[in-house]
């Protein structure tokens, strides 16, 4: 195994105008109305699409992601996923305005799981506009040996007291891809992810699929703040295969959020919100 401890405390900072035109083709890749009015607020999780740093072709690996990052470690030949995170929501980010994210390697864990050695990585990304912290954020990475993908859930999913369908076409994966600059193959290069990585369709991104979920939450209950979010994936979901963005309330502050395909969960969220 690698000793990936000199790769723990290692820092970044990208800053970005949060484009008001970017924000419209982010809207289009959701099917939803972009940010309107002044000053106008980054929808939850659209952040995402923007603080690209992105790296030439010559740095890339055959997966689409970059090979030479002078942030994250090498992936060595395994595969790469989002495996989840937390999420502490401070302010909004604001259309228009610069702002700025400052990341940092928190952790690097070597495991051994079901499907090989596993690599854990925690990245702390803290979001600053007007010189104030408005998005505080942990992202939990995980690059794995090759080996064929769980794809069956097991965890029923509990009754929801809201629910969407969610249909992720070849083009809806390629929009989200487009204005996120992901570069992964996994979820647009159909003869890749069938023949390298041994799924049987486009995989669904995480990030997308979060943001599916924080956006039923939202449509369910207008007007309520987000404050926390943790969510994780407990396996992938495959295109075209319809899935369902559904939740229910905990108590007067929390709910519950996740994905079902076929009855089991595939996806699973926590939020904390207040008036």
């Amino acid at each position: 195994m690698m000793d990936f401890s000199s790769w723990i405390g290692r820092t970044e900072t990208c800053e970005d105008n949060l484009d008001a035109g970017h924000a419209r083709r982010v809207a289009l890749s959701l099917d939803e109305e972009a940010p309107a009015g002044g000053p106008a607020a980054l929808p939850p999780l659209w952040h995402w699409a923007f603080f690209v740093q992105g790296e030439p072709y010559a740095r890339l690996g055959r997966d689409g992601h970059p090979q030479q990052d002078a942030f994250l470690p090498p992936a060595l030949e395994r595969n790469r996923m989002w495996a989840g995170g937390r999420i502490r929501f401070h302010a909004p980010l604001v259309v228009g305005r610069p702002a700025r994210r400052e990341s940092r390697i928190a952790d690097i864990v070597e495991k051994t799981g079901r499907t090989g050695q596993l690599l854990f990585m925690t990245v702390r990304h803290d979001y600053f506009q007007d010189g104030a912290l408005c998005i505080a954020e942990e992202q939990d990475i995980v690059y794995r040996e090759p080996s064929p993908p769980i794809l069956s859930g097991t965890q029923p999913a509990p009754p929801a007291q809201w629910s969407q369908t969610i249909v992720p076409d070849a083009v809806r994966l390629f929009r989200y891809s487009a204005v996120t600059f992901n570069g992964h193959r996994i979820h647009y290069d159909d003869r890749y992810v069938r023949e390298v990585e041994g799924y049987p369709g486009l995989v669904v991104h995480g990030p997308l699929i979060a943001t599916l979920m924080v956006r039923a939450f939202t449509r369910a209950h207008p007007g309520r703040v987000l404050r926390t979010l943790s969510y994780r994936g407990l396996r992938p979901l495959i295109s075209p295969q319809p899935f369902q963005v559904a939740g229910c309330l905990q108590d007067a502050q929390t709910a519950r959020l996740w994905v079902e395909q076929d009855g089991t969960l595939a996806h699973q969220a926590e939020i904390g919100f207040g008036a």
